[in-house]
């Protein structure tokens, strides 16, 4: 029997950190949000991202892979082409759970991850709606 989507989400959220994809230094992008809202939230985050050093006085990890153990869930704010990519890392590195931010969704990337065992969340599920983001 499949869980439903608020399964998926409480078991995402019983990660005791998680990796943000695509995290942007720009407070206006859903990457930085996302961060945010985490970190609004009392939740430890980690930024990833090839190029930054730091996003929201955050150290970044430059990939997936380099994210610590602890990190058992990440949210992905990219394109599907990017996500696709990252997801392959992802189940290279052992991530049980990856929440696709809507627009970041990619069909081969929810087949990979449903075929891996991935807690997979690509239902236009919006993280920020979930925890209860607000720019205050």
């Amino acid at each position: 029997m499949n869980p439903t989507i608020d399964q998926q989400i409480a078991t995402f959220l019983e990660s005791p950190a998680f990796g943000v994809v695509g995290a942007s230094p720009n407070r206006d992008k859903y990457g930085n949000k996302v961060l945010r809202c985490y970190l609004m939230r009392g939740r430890r985050a980690i930024p990833v991202h090839p190029a930054q050093k730091e996003i929201e006085g955050l150290a970044c990890a430059a990939s997936v892979t380099e994210l610590p153990a602890e990190v058992q869930s990440i949210s992905m704010i990219t394109p599907p082409q990017v996500t696709e990519k990252v997801v392959e890392a992802a189940i290279a590195k052992g991530i049980k759970n990856i929440w696709m931010q809507p627009g970041a969704e990619s069909p081969a990337a929810v087949e990979a991850c449903r075929n891996a065992g991935i807690n997979v969340i690509a239902d236009g599920s919006c993280l920020l709606v979930v925890l209860g983001y607000s720019e205050h």
